[in-house]
């Protein structure tokens, strides 16, 4: 008798399990699902591609100074100077910040 109780508790408790289990499959595989998991991982591949992006234009500035001080073009010429648009020699004596006027009158598209 306790063999049978035996056999039947460990059978209905195999079926259990393999129901629950093919139940979480089916709802792993629904589209709602899949598409949720595409989703995610085209996030996660954009970030990083990114951050590839990121590590490429810092190497690439890193080399850009590397090659300037080797030809010695990190300092401008002597006798030079890079001259400054008015507004900003007049914002820098006053001790203010320098904000951009800009002329693009927006009623010109329609």
């Amino acid at each position: 008798m306790f063999r049978r109780a035996f056999w039947f508790t460990t059978g209905a408790a195999a079926g259990v399990w393999a129901t629950t289990k093919v139940q979480r499959k089916i709802r792993s595989l629904a589209p709602d699902a899949l598409a949720v998991r595409a989703a995610d991982k085209a996030v996660e591949g954009g970030h990083k591609l990114k951050g590839f992006a990121l590590d490429v234009r810092a190497g690439m500035t890193q080399r850009e100074t590397e090659l300037k001080d080797a030809l010695g073009l990190s300092a401008p010429p002597e006798g030079e100077r890079l001259t400054e648009l008015p507004a900003q020699a007049r914002n820098r004596q006053l001790g203010g910040t320098v904000h951009p006027t800009y002329t693009y009158d927006r009623k010109e598209d329609h």
